[in-house]
């Protein structure tokens, strides 16, 4: 059986064929006959009386034909990697503008890199999809701009976060009161933390930059953001993809290499800060504390390391076990550990501690962040059921964490969409899914539930 597909409608006879009746009518008479072929019957359509409707009918058909056309054009190529079974045009109101179904008969990933030259030449974007357990091969109109801006924003943007992340810094030790001439004085002091955190912040876009370029995604460079008068002088950094990564393999290798890059960077900066830190005895007055960072596997393991404890230690368990008092504390930071012993934080301890936080919140399962992204390439499009259980989750983290409603917020705004990438149907190899599932690990392993508990 041959391959199923929409039969052109035929262009619009002239005014004289009208006139003498070919299945059309003039304009204004009761109705007229449109469509015919195997699979479209004829309709009647009882039309508006104005002249106008005949310029609508011609524009629906050239659309028709052109689509019928192209999926003609494109079928000799679709044919040297799929076994097509049926193909359509597309039409008003759909996203493509020619779809083949059937089976690949070889490796996606080498069908997409044979059919893609072919797909641009007529203009068209290509995807790889799956419907019902059938390969399917769309035409999408129109191409992804591979424009490269000049960077200068991005140049303006970095300096202004290094203005306001040594702000930030300064602020972190200075005493004495805040008048212009001693901000000014005194800003140099700002240049450990910055250096710290804008290294952290770097490795993490820049990995995702150059990872994009490798497997030629078109991105922008890196924006950073600064937040003057904030703790950390910053609110993040973010790169601009200019189109979707190709597959699920280039989504994944796309998204991790981010919050691995930072970490690389933010774990010894860590270490030499609390190397740098010295501990002391909290007081038993809240109001004198101010506010305790929150802890994470990660956070409490490298204080084990370089200072011998975990820290804060708490004056007493209250006769709790010390395992449950330490899970308890990392997931609510309750009780406050007054009089206990803490580590007091360097400005370079203060940055290594911002990127065990901003890598735990990238890694966020969901929407568009890092975290989003390789639960997609995991799961697909089911990664949607996920949504409204971490919006859920977050919503309840709120009442120990204020923060957490503003992310909650964000979420159920944002978070049901997600990137996705052209080719649909190339699953992720053995060796990224393991990558991937450590990566949703490394969540656990750095995420901060009470980032900051203040008094």
């Amino acid at each position: 059986m041959g391959p199923a597909r929409l039969v052109p409608l035929s262009p619009l006879p002239s005014r004289s064929i009208l006139a003498r009746g070919s299945g059309w009518v003039p304009v204004g008479s009761p109705v007229f006959k449109t469509g015919g072929g195997p699979f479209y019957g004829p309709r009647w359509v009882r039309p508006p009386s104005t002249p106008a409707f005949l310029f609508l009918v011609v524009a629906m058909q050239s659309a028709e034909v052109l689509s019928e056309n192209l999926a003609e054009r494109l079928l000799p190529a679709v044919r040297q990697v799929m076994q097509v079974t049926d193909y359509t045009a597309g039409g008003s109101g759909l996203t493509y503008a020619a779809r083949f179904r059937g089976r690949l008969v070889m490796d996606s990933q080498q069908a997409y890199e044979r059919l893609m030259p072919a797909f641009r030449q007529q203009g068209m974007t290509l995807l790889f999809r799956l419907e019902d357990g059938q390969h399917v091969v769309l035409a999408r109109p129109g191409i992804p701009s591979a424009r490269t801006a000049s960077g200068r924003a991005n140049l303006l943007m970095f300096l202004l976060t290094v203005l306001s992340v040594l702000l930030a810094g300064e602020l972190y030790g200075y005493t004495g009161p805040l008048t212009p001439r001693g901000l000014i004085v005194n800003l140099p002091s700002g240049l450990p933390f910055a250096v710290s955190l804008l290294a952290i912040l770097t490795a993490h876009e820049f990995a995702h930059y150059l990872m994009a370029r490798r497997h030629g995604t078109e991105v922008t460079l890196p924006f950073f953001i600064p937040f003057p008068g904030s703790v950390f002088g910053t609110m993040g950094a973010f790169i601009q993809m200019k189109e979707p990564p190709r597959n699920r393999r280039t989504m994944m290798d796309i998204a991790l290499a981010g919050p691995v890059a930072g970490l690389v960077v933010t774990i010894p900066v860590l270490l030499l800060g609390l190397w740098l830190s010295p501990v002391g005895t909290l007081p038993q007055d809240p109001s004198r504390i101010g506010v305790l960072e929150g802890n994470s596997i990660v956070y409490l393991l490298a204080k084990w390391i370089m200072k011998g404890e975990l820290l804060p230690s708490p004056a007493t368990y209250g006769g709790m076990a010390p395992a449950l008092y330490w899970v308890r504390y990392v997931l609510s930071g309750l009780p406050a550990p007054l009089g206990g012993r803490d580590v007091f934080l360097s400005p370079v301890a203060w940055a290594g501690w911002a990127g065990l936080l901003v890598t735990g919140l990238n890694l966020i399962p969901a929407g568009q962040l890092d975290g989003g992204h390789l639960m997609y390439v995991l799961l697909g499009r089911r990664t949607r059921k996920l949504w409204p259980f971490l919006v859920g989750a977050l919503a309840l983290m709120g009442f120990l964490w204020q923060g957490w409603w503003i992310w909650a917020a964000l979420l159920f705004v944002l978070g049901r969409v997600h990137a996705e990438p052209l080719d649909e149907i190339t699953e992720l190899d053995p060796k990224r899914r393991i990558i991937a599932l450590l990566g949703l690990l490394l969540f656990v392993l750095v995420f901060m539930p009470v980032p900051l508990r203040s008094f």
